[in-house]
């Protein structure tokens, strides 16, 4: 919840997106790799054959992180919290034509009911920005993809969270190296960040934001490692309904009106109903009972 506003902080005074993304990209792929140097972490070196599996997965992620920056500079956080949560609409659509079949009635449902919501709330939002928009459903899509390709190449078997931070990190790199020098950002953005950083309270927002970046992938590769997918799932819904609520009252841009509150609602309302009808879904699902033997090996 706090990297949001963050990055939104940064970006107000900061805006070229795709130069933060490769700056927090760069901080964690140092940090790893220093700290398995030092030997603070047991992450092994790097492997090409599972380099090559994982490039497509992080083509995806990054192309989502870089888009929803974008949409960060003209959006603001509520309704862009409320975008973002197109994204159940677009995996459930991805699942049903790559062949997972019709989902339940009441996750259906849900969906529909956070897709309306956001209608309504688009429909009330006197700021409305159409290339905040824009970048917002398009990092929609690449987040879909990313989903997508996650849970079919099944890229966490195997590795830590760190690792998988590594290697999302390394791979990232020469990607958005290119997409700053093609977007014409560089070499601007970096005589402008050297300007920017003499300013203390821009350098400490910058910093923060370095350190929630590397905090927040660790936490949610650590969460869907141990726990689940749908964990993190309900928990992102949690904090989706702490972002919108704060997203009113900080950092400015929200012009409330009637209509944009009741979309809001009615799209928080969807997250929350889906994650429960989602909850339950696994709940009906048999446990898978293991033998000693198995569990001794695990």
């Amino acid at each position: 919840m706090t990297m949001v506003f963050i990055n939104k902080a940064v970006l107000m005074k900061y805006a070229h997106s795709m130069t933060l993304l490769t700056l927090q990209q760069l901080a964690t792929t140092l940090l790893i790799h220093f700290g398995r140097v030092m030997g603070y972490t047991k992450a092994k070196s790097v492997n090409m054959m599972t380099a090559k599996k994982l490039l497509p997965v992080s083509l995806f992620y990054n192309a989502n992180v870089a888009f929803a920056l974008a949409s960060l500079k003209g959006v603001n956080i509520p309704m862009y919290i409320a975008l973002k949560r197109l994204t159940p609409l677009a995996v459930l659509v991805a699942g049903f034509f790559s062949g997972k079949g019709r989902p339940p009635t009441q996750v259906s449902l849900s969906v529909i009911f956070i897709a309306l919501g956001v209608i309504i709330a688009a429909v009330g939002d006197f700021s409305f920005d159409l290339f905040g928009y824009s970048m917002a459903l398009t990092s929609v899509f690449f987040q879909t993809m990313y989903l997508v390709l996650v849970e079919k190449s099944g890229a966490e078997d195997g590795l830590s969270s760190v690792e998988l931070m590594f290697y999302n990190g390394f791979l990232s790199l020469p990607f958005l190296l290119f997409l700053i020098i093609a977007t014409g950002e560089f070499p601007h953005s970096l005589a402008l960040l050297f300007e920017k950083a003499n300013s203390l309270p821009f350098l400490v927002i910058l910093i923060l934001s370095l350190v929630m970046g590397i905090i927040l992938n660790y936490t949610m590769f650590l969460c869907t490692i141990v726990n689940s997918a749908l964990t993190t799932t309900i928990v992102g819904v949690l904090k989706g309904v702490g972002s919108t609520t704060l997203g009113f009252v900080l950092l400015g841009g929200v012009q409330v009106h009637a209509l944009n509150v009741t979309g809001l609602v009615v799209n928080t309302a969807g997250g929350v109903w889906y994650s429960y009808a989602k909850y339950h879904q696994k709940k009906r699902k048999p446990r898978k009972i293991i033998s000693d033997a198995e569990a001794r090996d695990k």
